[in-house]
């Protein structure tokens, strides 16, 4: 469902598929422990593999983006496909996250 990759400035999740309520909780769960970790200060979530994302899969990001906020990590999302990104415009969540075009520009932000 989803691969982590551990750089020495970032750790990028990348989901694949379609996020929805038959696994946006086990995505969720991943998400919160990747963020909790001592290891990763600065996290991305790279969408650019994700099918489809239904409003469970939307409030696994919030809760992420939520706890990262807490423990002052950075958090952002990139390689948002069209379908996707109409989603958070529409619910007004692209001012609540840090949304980039690729991990290049995530990268250029965090350093």
């Amino acid at each position: 469902m989803q691969n982590l990759l551990v750089h020495p400035s970032m750790t990028t999740v990348q989901p694949t598929g379609h996020i929805n309520a038959s696994n946006a909780t086990e995505f969720q769960q991943q998400l919160l422990e990747t963020v909790s970790s001592d290891q990763h200060t600065s996290i991305l979530v790279d969408l650019g593999l994700v099918d489809s994302l239904d409003s469970a899969g939307l409030m696994s990001l919030v809760s992420a983006l939520t706890l990262s906020q807490q423990m002052d990590k950075d958090f952002g999302i990139c390689c948002v496909p069209a379908s996707i990104r109409i989603i958070f415009e529409v619910t007004q969540l692209d001012r609540a996250f840090k949304i980039f075009e690729n991990r290049s520009a995530y990268e250029a932000a965090i350093a």
